[in-house]
């Protein structure tokens, strides 16, 4: 049964509920390592109207009057009442700031599983107590990365992929709502998009109602231009108020610009394996190719072996077709003699390095060889 409250919504004062600011949510789950979202069922019908308002409300017809026991669609101010009513329930658990309520979302956030589990109890012991059901396939339980629309790591911020291949799939727009409806999601993720405005400007022009829509060439590559962006976008770092700020400013004879800086320092990651305790314990090899030849057996090509723990260098003149033998030969006599076994040899693809009498010999010492990989020559110090 639907109702027409067209004469009822022109007598109402509207009651202009502020939507929260997505980005101030953003930063309060920045943190977060574990978030439960939850959505309510069919919310306009969860508010419970007072007496006075169900008359208000009621709908005539030829066989018998009806009266509406909680908040139907079609009224004015139904979507404003229902954040106001969200509000009052949670006071105590917003001011706490663990709980946000964005528009029709619960969010739940907290640092460990168990904290969420706590913090959820209390929240449906509160929604069992209005009577407020929720919608349990709209319900997210302790994950860790993805709220309203985002992707969350850590400090940072950035594009939900699987919403932005979803909008990719899409052919292009074909008319004024299309268009509308694209603008509407990728301007939510506008603070993503380096000069998205600039790009989107003509766009917005073909929205116009005074204008036809053509998707002209023009118009066509800025929204391949959007469509690139929002799948090279980059991760934003959230500011941290726990550090200090910087105001930079820029000024000049036609007006001063300044900006808001700050400095964050990331953590590198974690170097893998143990480090070596002594020097000669670990050591990379590889060659210097393409000498001139030089002294007395003309010498075209070096084997340089770097101790990774103390950075020392040793350099062995060879020849370039010098055999596995000649290389291991060389090693022992001129390097090994001095500073005993090496523990662990990395170094290159080369053919001597990986032959069956390099093989032998690693089994034989108790060497453990480390082959770098394809294209990768960092390894080898």
């Amino acid at each position: 049964m639907v109702g027409d409250f067209g004469a009822l919504n022109s007598y109402t004062v509207p009651d202009r509920y502020p939507i929260p600011r997505i980005q101030e949510a953003l930063t309060q789950l920045s943190k977060a390592k574990y978030i439960t979202s939850m959505d309510a069922l069919k919310g306009f019908h969860q508010n419970v109207l007072t007496p006075k308002a169900k008359r208000l409300l009621r709908i005539i017809t030829n066989c018998a009057i009806y009266e509406y026991l909680r908040m139907p669609f079609g009224i004015k101010n139904a979507p404003s009442h229902y954040p106001i009513m969200m509000n009052t329930i949670f006071l105590t658990e917003l001011s706490e700031e663990w709980l946000i309520i964005y528009i029709d979302d619960i969010i739940i956030f907290s640092d460990s599983w168990s904290l969420n589990l706590e913090r959820l109890a209390r929240v449906l012991e509160k929604f069992a107590g209005v009577n407020i059901n929720i919608l349990l396939k709209k319900c997210k339980f302790g994950f860790e990365d993805k709220a309203l629309g985002h992707f969350l790591s850590g400090l940072s911020l950035g594009i939900n992929k699987n919403k932005v291949e979803a909008v990719l799939l899409k052919p292009i727009p074909q008319n004024k709502k299309e268009i509308m409806s694209f603008l509407r999601f990728a301007s939510y993720y506008s603070q993503h998009l380096k000069d998205f405005t600039i790009i989107a400007k003509s766009l917005y022009r073909i929205c116009d109602q005074q204008t036809v829509f053509e998707m002209k060439e023009e118009k066509i590559r800025s929204y391949e231009k959007i469509n690139t962006a929002l799948t090279e976008a980059p991760l934003l770092l959230i500011q941290d108020r726990n550090i200090p700020f910087k105001l930079y400013i820029d000024a000049s004879g036609d007006g001063v610009g300044a900006a808001l800086h700050q400095v964050q320092i990331i953590d590198n990651k974690p170097t893998e394996g143990p480090e070596p305790k002594s020097p000669w314990e670990v050591v990379h090899m590889d060659w210097v190719i393409a000498l001139p030849p030089s002294g007395d057996k003309s010498y075209n090509e070096c084997l340089l072996i770097v101790d990774r723990y103390s950075k020392t260098h040793i350099f062995l003149p060879c020849h370039k077709d010098d055999t596995a033998m000649d290389t291991a030969l060389l090693i022992w006599n001129r390097a090994i003699s001095h500073t005993g076994l090496f523990k662990n040899i990395i170094s290159g693809r080369d053919p001597k390095f990986t032959s069956a009498l390099w093989t032998n010999l690693h089994r034989l010492f108790g060497t453990k060889p480390s082959i770098s990989t394809v294209y990768h020559p960092q390894h080898m110090g």
